[in-house]
């Protein structure tokens, strides 16, 4: 009797192009430059993109493409939580202190502010040119793709 064994990984298509921004500007305004700069039209979602039972949230941005079957998500890199810690300084009195903690959306790229997601469903996305729009915006420092395949932390990058 023959034996088959089937593996995850095989149904794993990647058909989506990443690309990480560097900037300091706040969301909504990336939102912005890239609607005006890209001609789309990304816009907030009601909710958040949460991890770990609503702990961390990240903002998110989207748009529809019905045109080229295309979904853009923007997604925010970086979470600040505030937490609270306790002295572990041996004393009479118990010190507690507030500590802000980053977290980030894919860990192996720490220094992204943003990530631009383009769900292309088979479709061919010219990533230079995206790029090369993008990089034309003055308060964006750089951007270039990302390879999504070598991401150990590519589940966090599935939004619905």
């Amino acid at each position: 009797m023959a034996l088959h064994k089937l593996l995850v990984d095989d149904f794993y298509d990647d058909t989506y192009a990443l690309f990480a921004i560097h900037c300091t500007i706040e969301d909504y305004r990336v939102a912005y430059l890239l609607n005006q700069f890209l001609q789309i039209n990304l816009k907030r979602m009601p909710q958040d993109l949460d991890f770990k039972n609503e702990a961390l949230s990240y903002s998110l941005f989207e748009w529809e493409d019905k045109n080229q079957q295309m979904t853009w998500n923007l997604v925010s890199n970086a979470c600040k939580k505030e937490e609270v810690s306790e002295s572990g300084v041996a004393s009479l009195f118990k010190t507690q202190s507030k500590i802000i903690r980053n977290y980030n959306l894919i860990p192996e790229f720490k220094k992204v502010n943003y990530l631009l997601k383009i769900d292309n469903d088979g479709n061919v996305i010219n990533e230079k040119a995206i790029i090369h729009k993008i990089q034309k915006i003055s308060q964006i420092v750089a951007v270039y793709s990302i390879d999504a395949m070598q991401l150990k932390s590519k589940d966090n990058l599935i939004f619905n």
